[in-house]
């Protein structure tokens, strides 16, 4: 048997169980090299955000103790992937290079000179899936075209052929012994040191493979079958907080997808929960499948007419929204929570871009943008289909007129106002009732609370009824323009 190793480029695939291209490469029987490339190349303004960044210094820590407790280095390079790539093939003789698919632009377009360069160098280069559940060129409607709206394209989902089972890690992992400088990970500087604004994700996470699984496995045990009475609700802890682990590749979809099926199963009371649980990873799908057929999603609006919307510039609006100084009671607890772990809840996050895109009609490039930063869980596809279904122009959007109130949001989703108060503390001794709208309640009632709007609490950033009614009619004066 040759030599020759394999090196498995790791990518947002950090994980050794159900890791198609790890396994294949394994049951070759050539030795194995695993590697990770840190390209900040990335075009545009899509370089790793600062949340992302953290997460990754520490998935890439855990991956490495997994490997070396099976004998082998993660070895770490920096810069353009591909040069990266070609240099180890050199210096270690690959004979091939094997990976999993990854689906936004930048990542195909590395695929490709890889490809090219493999073929050019007379080695190897294998992609396998792994990241999603359906190929995005494996789904399409029945003319044939890419799917534009979810209800269907989920229905095909479901009467596709069920997902691969998920593979175990493989047993016997030959390492290969001539190796070549790794980078040290420190080195990176991922983590943030002057100022150290991380505390509140270091309370809140703990990332790598074996916390995913056992955050999987928690979930479907406590709170899948409540799931759908529950997951849109900020003050009940109903979600799995999956999402970055999904991003990293941490745990594989195939995973989520035949634990919960499982579970489903075993307990038919899961089942409401499960399916709704499913669902959302059909959302997932939908948005890497949008990413795929249209690259251009993160920049231009799927839906072309918007291209003629009159966007507002307000800086000093646009940053009290970032520092959850809006005056709006459930807005700033989300972003709060945003800032101080990372993360926001899903129905948080649709309320939080609904007041900036139509209530202040800041371009939805500026929320996209401020996510990526500060979402751990930031991916390209979800982040960019999101933003866009919130504002009126992405695929399968809500409508235009679907303006979230966020003071009855608040009401409805948090009645209690725990969510509130957790992360608002200023406004924890206002009564329910004028909670979510500090601004209703009578004079006194503010002084008992100690809540003095202006000072201790801002007053509200726009005026909701008449910013409701400005955005509408930006949204008319639009549709005039796209149809002169």
């Amino acid at each position: 048997m040759s030599t020759a190793p394999i090196l498995i480029w790791f990518r947002q695939d950090l994980r050794l169980n159900d890791n198609r291209a790890l396994s294949a490469a394994c049951e070759t029987g050539r030795p194995i090299l695993p590697v990770y490339v840190l390209d900040d190349e990335t075009p545009g303004n899509w370089r790793a955000g600062g949340a992302t960044r953290w997460w990754l210094h520490h998935s890439l820590e855990a991956l490495g103790q997994d490997l070396a407790a099976r004998g082998l280095p993660l070895i770490l390079r920096s810069g353009t992937a591909e040069l990266a790539l070609r240099r180890l093939v050199h210096e270690t003789k690959a004979a091939a290079i094997y990976c999993t698919r990854a689906y936004e632009p930048w990542a195909r377009q590395v695929e490709s000179n890889v490809a090219a360069d493999a073929l050019a160098s007379c080695y190897e280069f294998h992609r396998f899936a792994g990241s999603l559940l359906f190929e995005p060129e494996a789904l399409h409607t029945k003319s044939g075209t890419p799917f534009r709206v979810f209800t269907p394209f989920w229905s095909a989902c479901l009467a596709a052929a069920e997902p691969k089972q998920p593979l175990l890690a493989p047993r016997k992992i030959e390492a290969f012994k001539d190796l070549p400088h790794s980078e040290n990970l420190s080195d990176w500087k991922l983590l943030p040191a002057d100022p150290d604004w991380a505390p509140g994700l270091r309370e809140t996470w703990q990332p790598g493979e074996q916390a995913a699984r056992k955050r999987l496995t928690a979930f479907l045990d406590q709170g899948m079958a409540d799931y759908a009475q529950h997951r849109d609700r900020p003050d009940i802890d109903g979600t799995s907080r999956l999402s970055p682990h999904l991003h990293f590749g941490e745990i594989s979809p195939h995973q989520y997808w035949h634990a919960a099926r499982t579970k489903i199963a075993s307990s038919p009371a899961s089942s409401q929960g499960g399916q709704a649980f499913l669902r959302e990873l059909g959302w997932r799908e939908f948005s890497h499948h949008l990413l795929f057929h249209w690259p251009s999603l993160p920049e231009a609006p799927f839906q072309t007419k918007f291209q003629h919307m009159r966007w507002a510039q307000n800086p000093a609006g646009l940053q009290a929204w970032q520092q959850g100084r809006t005056g709006i009671p459930i807005i700033d607890a989300g972003m709060r929570q945003l800032w101080h772990t990372g993360w926001m809840h899903n129905r948080v996050r649709m309320i939080v871009a609904s007041l900036l895109v139509k209530n202040m009609l800041v371009h939805w490039h500026e929320g996209e943008a401020w996510f990526w930063d500060t979402l751990v869980d930031a991916g390209l596809a979800n982040n960019a289909a999101s933003w866009q279904w919130v504002a009126g122009s992405g695929a399968d959007a809500a409508p235009y007129f679907r303006i979230f109130n966020p003071v009855l949001q608040g009401r409805k989703f948090d009645p209690e106002g725990h969510y509130v108060r957790r992360f608002v503390p200023e406004l924890k001794d206002l009564p329910n009732r004028f909670l979510h709208a500090p601004w209703e309640a009578p004079e006194d009632v503010r002084t008992l609370a100690k809540v003095t709007l202006g000072d201790t609490y801002p007053a509200p950033c726009v005026d909701l009824r008449e910013s409701r009614q400005r955005a509408l009619s930006a949204y008319n004066e639009m549709k005039g323009q796209a149809n002169a």
